[in-house]
């Protein structure tokens, strides 16, 4: 466990080589707000690595779950931190159609596709550049995906800024444009745990500000449903304990939520509450949706800095997102980007007492 404070007279960001990949030298980032505190953040798939919060007692934790080297990143993880892209969650049947022409995609999730395929975002070494003045500090990062690339159309350029800012949020802004009609999902895929990663997540509270879901099969693709969450396991709008609900839901959630997002303006769409640490962490995003995840998955194979194994439940994700498979879904919103528009999301993570 580490326990820190560190202030800083006005927010910075500092930077150290980190490693290799693909040729390149990996850099890892560290952004500080003026109350100590701080993210870190590599260039290589944008991944968070860490994201230092106090407790109600003043002690600085990290707060999601994170690998002590960009070696033990390239060994292959899931999806821990990263940006997803092009499209995040799943496509079912590994194709869509987009004006008249079917595209085939990577079943890289038995038959279906997930998170962007092989070559995805999060496994790319971004271009970074840095920023500072006296509210936030800032790492912009951007890259280019090529036509084609992992079965997607059109020549793509992204941008993605990290924002840490003095009222303890970590926002994130995501731009794209394209020279060809294409689709685009766009997400962060931070595993959160507000006991610092020492224990499992089960006594957290969470809530998530959603009327509706979108039901899925048992291959987790979409049926095409918008139902109610009224009067099923799914209803998360009061403040719930997680284990209450895997006493009824063995796997955990791994759910899309419709928390109506709208492009000019954050909504509220899930809190995280730790009652031991008093950590309250808010999530606020401009997209449709949100991706629910429990970590069930999580099979121990991967350990933090501290040698704690990342276990079933051992983190919470908030992937705020357009729907899975809205490309083969007329009836969800749209996640077509054609030439000449630009895609725009904002997702912000704020951290709290309470």
């Amino acid at each position: 466990m580490m326990l820190f404070s560190c202030k800083s007279p006005k927010p910075a960001v500092t930077v150290k080589e980190w490693g290799k990949a693909d040729g390149r030298t990996v850099k890892l980032y560290t952004l500080t707000n003026s109350n100590g505190v701080s993210a870190e953040i590599t260039d290589y798939g944008g991944i968070v690595v860490s994201f230092y919060t106090p407790d109600k007692n003043g002690d600085f934790e990290n707060i999601v779950l994170g690998l002590s080297h960009p070696d033990d990143y390239l060994a292959g993880h899931p999806s821990l931190g990263c940006i997803i892209g092009r499209y995040a969650n799943r496509i079912g049947n590994a194709k869509f159609t987009l004006n008249g022409v079917e595209y085939p995609l990577a079943a890289n999730n038995g038959k279906n596709h997930i998170h962007g395929g092989i070559r995805r975002f999060g496994h790319k070494v971004w271009d970074a550049g840095v920023s500072s003045d006296a509210f936030s500090a800032t790492l912009s990062l951007n890259c280019t995906a090529a036509d084609m690339e992992e079965g997607y159309p059109g020549n793509m350029k992204v941008n993605v800024d990290y924002v840490l800012n003095n009222d303890n949020e970590l926002q994130i802004r995501y731009t794209a444009v394209t020279d060809r009609a294409t689709v685009l999902n766009l997400t962060n895929h931070s595993y959160f745990n507000l006991t610092g990663c020492r224990e499992n997540v089960l006594g957290h509270q969470v809530t998530v500000y959603a009327d509706e879901y979108t039901p899925v099969n048992e291959e987790n693709i979409p049926t095409g449903e918008i139902l109610p969450v009224s009067g099923t396991v799914y209803d998360l709008r009061q403040q719930t304990v997680i284990a209450d609900r895997v006493a009824v839901l063995p796997k955990g959630y791994d759910h899309n939520y419709c928390v109506k997002g709208t492009p000019d303006q954050p909504v509220l769409a899930a809190e995280l509450y730790e009652p031991k640490s008093g950590r309250l962490l808010q999530t606020f995003t401009t997209e449709p949706g949100i991706q629910f995840y429990t970590s069930y998955n999580l099979d121990g194979s991967k350990k933090s800095p501290s040698g704690v194994a990342y276990t079933p439940f051992m983190g919470v994700c908030f992937e705020a997102q357009h729907y899975p498979d809205s490309p083969n879904q007329p009836n969800f919103p749209s996640t077509v980007l054609n030439p000449g528009d630009t895609y725009r999301q904002t997702t912000v993570y704020k951290s709290g007492i309470k």
